[in-house]
């Protein structure tokens, strides 16, 4: 919805082809099974929805979004250390994927000159290595099928994208594809929060070290919108969390720090245990192609997946849109765009790459010697983001894709790493003693 959103502002007309009957509210849809998982707007592109559908942040707050201040109402184990959680440096939007979902959408179509066809889903493209003249699409349920022209297809399928098979059969060169899958599986539940720990909570995260000679695993509770809490267990091959309902606190309290399975112990689930292990990192380098058909893009996961522990899909989805967004309105033919999306990518693909290769069983392309030198270098910085607060900002910056990566290679963020930390890390995790007063106040 965000795309068309964007596409509006440059054509008189936008179809949406959604293969899922869309729900009135904020509920769960077939075609977003990951939607039940934690999922994190971060600040980079919470800013970029709300520059291309003003007021976004406002209704997702309205609707019991949590804006969450980073570090300061952040509870988080780094895979160096404990974060110090100094003044707001950035923010988080933390609620339900299908809230997020249902509040763009709504914002979206306020606008009468986006349609939705819902109940269908493409099927090919018409055209030439030359060109994309529209979209064939298919009624999932009469399987009727119509072409639907346009100037423009841009896919926003996802995961499941069958673009590079549809530009195979309009004669163009194969897609150069990647991935890295570090084999992770997650296992999520819901719980309703205690009365006092309902709002002003902080996001509570323990991540994994990949340099450990074991399965890494993480442990993440999510407040979100209702008064609940969203809990989200993940483990790498080897360390997979089940899906058994009396397995869920275990696990919680396994992994570096139990501090998760502590604060849920005693907290009523809402919901059963839901499993996925749609987590690998998946690349199409559409914009390494040397033909490209003009009236195509891709964006959002039909480009890129990544792992959801990094909570970075969609706000490189909304980044992608702006970039979208730029090329349109300087005239910029689609080779051109896609090849901006394409760096829009780059960044955070390359930080979840270079981390998940590390965990063992891994299976992916291993790091080159220059790649194994900046992960190094990114260790450090890290760990000397756990007290120092200028690498800490550089740090959150760049992890809530609020700026470049290439800050983190900045001469004074260089000299503080290679200088790295001048005192310890916090011990213990950093929720502060009123916190876990406002939960075991309600055991």
């Amino acid at each position: 919805m965000l795309t068309a959103s964007v596409l509006v502002r440059h054509f008189d007309e936008v179809t949406v082809v959604e293969r899922d009957k869309l729900p009135d509210g904020p509920a769960p849809r077939s075609g977003v099974p990951q939607a039940r998982h934690a999922h994190l707007l971060m600040s980079g592109g919470a800013r970029a929805i709300d520059a291309l559908l003003p007021g976004t942040l406002d209704a997702l707050v309205a609707a019991g979004a949590h804006r969450i201040g980073v570090p300061n109402d952040l509870v988080s184990l780094s895979a160096q250390g404990w974060v110090p959680r100094f003044p707001e440096m950035q923010f988080i939007v933390s609620c339900s994927r299908t809230l997020l979902d249902w509040v763009v959408r709504s914002q979206a179509l306020r606008d009468n000159k986006i349609s939705v066809l819902t109940g269908t889903e493409p099927v090919s493209l018409p055209g030439d290595r030359q060109a994309v003249t529209g979209v064939l699409v298919e009624d999932r349920i009469s399987r009727e099928r119509i072409t639907l022209e346009a100037n423009l297809v841009v896919d926003a399928t996802g995961r499941g994208s069958r673009l590079p098979s549809w530009l195979a059969e309009l004669g163009l060169p194969p897609v150069h594809s990647e991935s890295v899958d570090s084999g992770l599986a997650y296992a999520t539940r819901i719980f309703r929060a205690p009365p006092s720990a309902a709002s002003g909570f902080p996001i509570v995260n323990v991540q994994a070290n990949p340099r450990d000679p074991h399965p890494g695993c993480t442990a993440t509770l999510l407040p979100i919108e209702d008064g609940r809490w969203l809990v989200t267990l993940s483990g790498t091959r080897g360390g997979e969390p089940s899906t058994d309902e009396s397995e869920f606190v275990a696990f919680a309290r396994s992994v570096r720090n139990p501090v998760v399975g502590d604060l849920i112990s005693s907290a009523e689930a809402l919901s059963p245990v839901y499993g996925s292990h749609s987590t690998a990192n998946r690349r199409n380098f559409f914009e390494r192609a040397k033909s490209w058909p003009s009236g195509l893009l891709a964006l959002g996961d039909s480009v890129a997946t990544y792992n959801p522990v990094y909570g970075h899909g969609m706000s490189i989805a909304a980044q992608s849109a702006q970039a979208l967004d730029a090329g349109l309105a300087a005239g910029h033919g689609a080779q051109r765009i896609q090849r901006d999306i394409g760096r829009v990518v780059d960044g955070a693909w390359a930080m979840a790459t270079n981390q998940d290769i590390l965990y063992p069983g891994a299976v992916g392309k291993p790091l080159p010697l220059l790649g194994r030198v900046l992960q190094r270098y990114v260790d450090r910085l890290v760990r000397t983001a756990t007290t120092e607060a200028p690498v800490t900002r550089a740090f959150i910056d760049a992890f809530t894709l609020s700026a470049p990566m290439a800050n983190l290679m900045s001469p004074k963020v260089v000299w503080a790493t290679m200088r790295g930390p001048r005192r310890s890390a916090p011990p213990e995790p950093t929720l502060t003693a009123a916190e876990r007063e406002r939960v075991t106040s309600a055991e």
